[in-house]
C-alpha cells in the first residue's frame, strides 16, 4: 500500500495545482509576472519613463511596451490582445458595448493633461498663430506663411504629424477643425522623432508633436524645450500678440491658457487585478504622478507647483 500512496501524492498535488492556475493561462499577480502594453507612441517618453521606475520598484515585474497608433492601441485593447492601454481618449459609446456584451466591464482612469506643440525651424522668426488660424491651415484656406505674416520670405507651408492614425490627427480633426477634413497640405510621417527631424530640415514646415517630445532633459525644472526647433506661442484670439499667446509649459497646460490641451488616460480590462491593475496604480500613486510632474505635463492627482514662464 506505502507504493500506492507514494504515486497517489504526486498526482494529488498536480490536480489542485492545474484547479487553481488560471482559466485565461496568466501567471502574472499585482507585482509580478510579464505583460504586454499599448502605448499611444506620442506618449513613448513619459511611458517608458514610468515603466523602468515600476520595474525597478518590481524586479519581478516586466511591462513589455507596444508603441503604436491610437487606433491600434485601442483595437488591441477590444481584441483582448491585451489588458491595458494607455491613449488621449476614453472609450465610446459602442466600444464600451462591446466589452459589456463580453461580461468586461473596464476601467478609466486620467493620468495626466497633455499638450500639443506646434514646432517650427529654427530660422522661422514668426512664432506667434492662433487657433482660428491654425485651422485655417488645417483645412487649406490658407496655404503661404505671406497670407500669415505679410513680411514672410517663407513659401508654402507644410503642416507635418507623426502618423496618419495618430491621436494627433484625430485632435487636430476633431478640437480644432471641428469636424472638417485636413488638407493635402498636411503630411503624415511615421513617427515623433522624424517630425521633430522633418521640421528641423524645412523652414516652411510645422510640426504638431506630443509636449513630452520636446522637454530638454538637461533642464531639471522642466522650463525649457529642446533646441533642435522652435515652439510656437498660441492664441486663443484671433489676433495673436505677445500679450495673448502662450507656449505649452506647465502652468499654462494647468490654468488652461494654452488652447491645445488632451487628457492622457489609463484604459484598464482586468478582470482578474493583476499586473495591469498594479502599474495603473502605479501610475496613478504619488510616485508614478511625480514623473509626471517632473516631464512638463500636468499630473491627474498630484499638487503641482505652478511656475509662469513668459517669452520676452
Amino acid at each position: 500500500m506505502k507504493h500506492y500512496w507514494l504515486l497517489f501524492i504526486p498526482l494529488l498535488f498536480g490536480l489542485i495545482s492545474c484547479q487553481n492556475k488560471p482559466k485565461d493561462g496568466r501567471t502574472d499577480t499585482y507585482s509580478s509576472g510579464v505583460i504586454t502594453i499599448a502605448a499611444d507612441e506620442s506618449f513613448e517618453p513619459i511611458v517608458q519613463q514610468e515603466i523602468d521606475v515600476f520595474e525597478g520598484l518590481y524586479p519581478s515585474a516586466s511591462i513589455v511596451p507596444r508603441y503604436v497608433t491610437e487606433v491600434e492601441a485601442v483595437n488591441l485593447l477590444l481584441r483582448d490582445s491585451l489588458r491595458l492601454a494607455i491613449t488621449s481618449r476614453r472609450l465610446t459609446q459602442s466600444e464600451m458595448a462591446s466589452f459589456h456584451s463580453r461580461k468586461f466591464f473596464p476601467q478609466e482612469i486620467k493620468l495626466a493633461t497633455d499638450g500639443l506643440a506646434l514646432i517650427v525651424n529654427k530660422s522661422n522668426p514668426d512664432t506667434l498663430i492662433s487657433v482660428n488660424t491654425i485651422q485655417k491651415i488645417l483645412t487649406g484656406k490658407v496655404t503661404k506663411w505671406k497670407d500669415i505674416y505679410a513680411s514672410s520670405k517663407l513659401r508654402n507651408i507644410t503642416i507635418v504629424f507623426d502618423n496618419k492614425n495618430s491621436s494627433t490627427v484625430r485632435f487636430a480633426v476633431d478640437s480644432i477643425c471641428k469636424g472638417k477634413p485636413l488638407s493635402n497640405n498636411v503630411k503624415a510621417l511615421k513617427t515623433n522623432p522624424e517630425v521633430i527631424n522633418y521640421v528641423a530640415h524645412n523652414p516652411d514646415a510645422i510640426g504638431v508633436i506630443g509636449v513630452n517630445w520636446l522637454s530638454d532633459k538637461n533642464d531639471s525644472t522642466g522650463l525649457s524645450f529642446t533646441k533642435e526647433v522652435q515652439v510656437m506661442s498660441v492664441s486663443y484670439s484671433d489676433d495673436a500678440t505677445p500679450e495673448n499667446s502662450y507656449k505649452p509649459y506647465q502652468a499654462y497646460l494647468f490654468y488652461g491658457n494654452y488652447p491645445l490641451v488632451r487628457s492622457i488616460y489609463a484604459l484598464m480590462n482586468d478582470p482578474r487585478n493583476a499586473l495591469p491593475w498594479g502599474f495603473s496604480s502605479f501610475l496613478s500613486s504619488d510616485r508614478g504622478q511625480r514623473i509626471i510632474l517632473k516631464s512638463g505635463l500636468v499630473p491627474a492627482t498630484q499638487p503641482i507647483r505652478v511656475v509662469h514662464v513668459k517669452d520676452e
